[in-house]
């Protein structure tokens, strides 16, 4: 894909923060379940976010980029209906993380966010072969 349009650069640069926040997730996990799940969820969050840009969408919140998912992805079949509810898994865990004071969260859901960040990368890539082959690795 290496930047032909402006909007293959957004998804391009979309793309590599995905991959990028998928990394320290991993390594935030030990020290601070919080951040890895948020991390996790960036990750999604880009990667889908690069998805859509290719299509010269471009999503601000997760609220309205889950909502895509769910109308785009998920029940135009083009998901399985367990990806969509591990993306708003992810976007939930990164609430409660950031935002929830009277809660944590726990480690085995933040290493199960790593795991469903890195099938949605895996799967936008996949999806995008054109775009993105050979630019995933997990």
């Amino acid at each position: 894909m290496r930047g032909h349009s402006r909007m293959s650069n957004t998804a391009e640069t979309l793309w590599d923060k995905a991959r990028e926040a998928l990394h320290p997730a991993r390594h935030d996990l030990p020290v601070s379940a919080e951040a890895a799940a948020s991390r996790a969820c960036y990750a999604a969050f880009y990667a889908v976010s690069a998805h859509f840009a290719l299509q010269d969408r471009t999503f601000k919140k997760h609220t309205t980029l889950e909502a895509a998912v769910h109308r785009d992805l998920v029940r135009a079949g083009l998901w399985p209906k367990d990806l969509g509810e591990g993306f708003s898994r992810l976007v939930k865990l990164r609430y409660k993380g950031d935002y929830v004071t009277t809660e944590r969260v726990a480690p085995a859901d933040a290493e199960r966010a790593i795991q469903i960040a890195s099938r949605i990368l895996k799967t936008v890539a996949d999806g995008n072969p054109t775009a993105f082959h050979g630019l995933f690795e997990l």
